[in-house]
């Protein structure tokens, strides 16, 4: 006879419940914190003194001065003496999608895709949310960035994520955000001159428009051939209609003028990334509207397309009236683990002419207004993410820390990789002789 099995019994319950809560993301736990007495700098509005900023249920409620009210049962963090600013939003990395070191590491950024196109990869589909650099550059400041594709002259479909916890889904904020190609840097694979790379680009426009409208023709095998592959061609078809800005990686000021020539032939909408001499043509780039994706740390010239480089380029665009976002073009690999080296380009740009205010939004809220996330990140305002960072001083100091940081309302303070290291490593064991 089978023994009928008994219910289990109601005190194993709560260790159910518990395992579950930690097993929720940490945006789920997140909590009401008031941050209060900093110098609170919104980006999108002026600064203010003895400043709150209200988090709650991984949003900001509210930003103000000292008499702005408090929920009662608020955690309050004391922000007197420091300075309060969104998150940092870096623009241009391979976070997540590659790891340091190439034994035993992994490149997950680049596609080898058909002929240098490679308009179909995604690149957040290779993200890994358990990289080893993300703690690192979340502990300075950074909360969101971008994943953008390498290789070939159509590189692929960028992301944009927050530095959370998580599964990848979870981490995602917006994908795609941009298609990204190179225009200035022609491959011996793909093209042998400038010229043939430009020509490459407006074949490969063209058919996508004709593919775009012959759809039926080309399923039935009554088209001509064309310049990519199906899957390459539906995933520009946004590119052509303008609802997806292309990126393309420029530093030549002759290379950005073919970029700006190839918009306005194509109406497509772009972004200048590298722009090592967009100063050189900062007028047409304001009149023309397209923004410059540039960085402030390096003035030596790497090849002969960026003899014009200077670390005034930030500074002399923004006066022009162009929208700069600052990346990475310091030593380093500023796009992986240098990544949160953001806020030096930031600093730099302000030692080279560009004003404070302006150094701090192109790398907060204008980037993500580029990236077309400057509704969830980038700025303290009420309804967006509550990613808030608390500096020592001012962030785009050298010597300034992030004391805090919080993204999507959650603290995160957990050791790096690089400081497990550091503890393990700093008392010798006993039987360590000195050589």
């Amino acid at each position: 006879m089978r023994t009928r099995q008994m219910p289990r019994p109601l005190r194993s319950r709560p260790l159910a419940l518990l395992l579950l809560v930690v097993a929720m993301p940490a945006v789920a736990r997140s909590q009401t914190i008031a941050i209060t007495g900093g110098k609170v700098y919104p980006v999108s509005g002026p600064p203010i003194e003895n400043g709150t900023v209200i988090i709650a249920n991984g949003k900001i409620t509210a930003v103000g001065g000292s008499g702005l009210a408090v929920p009662a049962r608020a955690q309050r963090i004391d922000a007197a003496g420091k300075w309060v600013t969104p998150g940092l939003v870096n623009a241009a990395t391979i976070l997540g999608v590659q790891e340091i070191g190439f034994s035993g590491g992994y490149q997950d950024a680049s596609a080898r895709g058909d002929h240098g196109i490679a308009a179909s990869f995604r690149s957040w589909d290779g993200l890994n949310p358990s990289n080893t650099i993300l703690p690192s550059v979340r502990k300075d400041g950074l909360t969101t960035v971008a994943i953008v594709p390498g290789r070939g002259f159509v590189q692929g479909q960028a992301a944009v994520i927050d530095l959370v916890e998580g599964s990848a889904a979870q981490m995602l904020v917006k994908a795609p955000v941009a298609m990204v190609g190179d225009i200035g840097n022609p491959q011996p694979a793909e093209a042998a001159a400038r010229g043939e790379l430009v020509g490459k680009w407006r074949e490969l426009l063209r058919d996508v428009k004709t593919y775009s409208l012959r759809r039926v023709q080309y399923d039935a095998n009554q088209s001509r051939s064309l310049a990519a592959r199906r899957v390459d061609l539906e995933a520009l078809i946004s590119v052509v209609n303008g609802t997806m800005p292309l990126w393309l990686v420029a530093d030549r000021a002759s290379d950005i003028d073919a970029a700006l020539a190839l918009a306005k032939e194509f109406t497509l909408k772009i972004v200048i990334v590298g722009g090592a001499e967009a100063w050189q043509v900062a007028d047409r780039l304001a009149a023309a509207h397209v923004p410059v994706m540039t960085g402030a740390m390096n003035n030596i010239p790497s090849s002969f397309s960026t003899l014009g480089q200077r670390q005034e380029n930030a500074g002399l665009l923004r006066a022009a009236g162009v929208t700069v976002v600052l990346i990475g073009n310091g030593a380093g690999d500023e796009a992986a683990f240098n990544a949160s080296n953001l806020r030096y380009e930031a600093g730099n740009a302000v030692a080279y002419g560009m004003k404070w205010d302006d150094a701090l939004r192109s790398a907060a809220l204008t980037a993500a207004e580029v990236l077309g996330v400057a509704d969830k990140v980038g700025s303290l305002q009420p309804g967006r993410s509550a990613n808030v960072v608390i500096w020592s001083g001012d962030p785009l100091e050298f010597a300034t820390r992030a004391e805090h940081v919080y993204v999507r309302g959650v603290e995160y303070s957990r050791p790096t990789r690089e400081e497990e290291l550091t503890t393990r490593y700093k008392t010798k064991p006993p039987t360590y002789r000195v050589p």
